[in-house]
């Protein structure tokens, strides 16, 4: 082959590298740049995000639409007990500074439960039978569980927490935590069925 051929073929196979390395270096950088570029601002109360939302998934910042009521998740707990997993997720109720919580738990199916405080009951779960604004209560479980918190909870960002749990005839809910060996806490609940409330996700 002359020499002048074998010169043109080189000097063709230069420039189709050359050509490659440009191309694949303007597309690594455009993808680099997608990645560094901030998500587009989006609004959490429009339409197309009102799609109910993963209860397993929910975090501080999220908001919750229960009806015309919405709240937003303030802090988090992780808790586990024996391979054995739940959340509970704290939300202000009103202006009265009313704690209320939602419990998420897999047994083998997802189960809520929607919480709220009662700092007016001075009592600790010493009976197997307790009995609140008429309604009898009967002892389920209890046990001791670890914790680890997020957001704002008022806990320690790891702990321990010891519960006892009630329930009455007709499913109303009645829960005592001690949280770090502190003292009783006292919560009324019912469960909320999976899908009746949106989740809006604050990130």
């Amino acid at each position: 082959m002359p020499s002048e051929v074998i010169i043109v073929v080189l000097v063709f196979v230069i420039v189709v590298l050359i050509t490659v390395a440009i191309v694949l270096a303007r597309s690594a950088k455009a993808r680099r740049a997608r990645s560094d570029a901030p998500a587009a601002p989006r609004d959490p109360f429009a339409a197309e995000q009102n799609t109910g939302g993963d209860p397993e998934s929910i975090k501080a910042g999220d908001l919750l639409e229960f009806g015309n009521e919405k709240f937003f998740v303030r802090g988090t707990l992780r808790i586990s007990e024996g391979g054995y997993d739940w959340a509970e997720h704290f939300f202000q109720a009103d202006s009265s500074a009313t704690r209320m919580w939602l419990s998420v738990e897999r047994d083998p199916d997802v189960q809520i439960a929607r919480w709220r405080d009662r700092t007016d009951l001075d009592i600790e779960p010493k009976a197997r039978t307790i009995t609140i604004d008429g309604t009898d209560y009967e002892l389920v479980e209890h046990g001791t569980a670890s914790y680890r918190s997020e957001g704002t909870t008022g806990l320690n960002e790891k702990g321990g927490v010891d519960y006892v749990d009630y329930q009455s005839g007709d499913g109303r809910q009645l829960s005592f935590e001690r949280f770090d060996h502190g003292r009783w806490e006292v919560s009324t609940g019912e469960s909320v069925p999976v899908g009746s409330f949106t989740i809006y996700s604050g990130s």
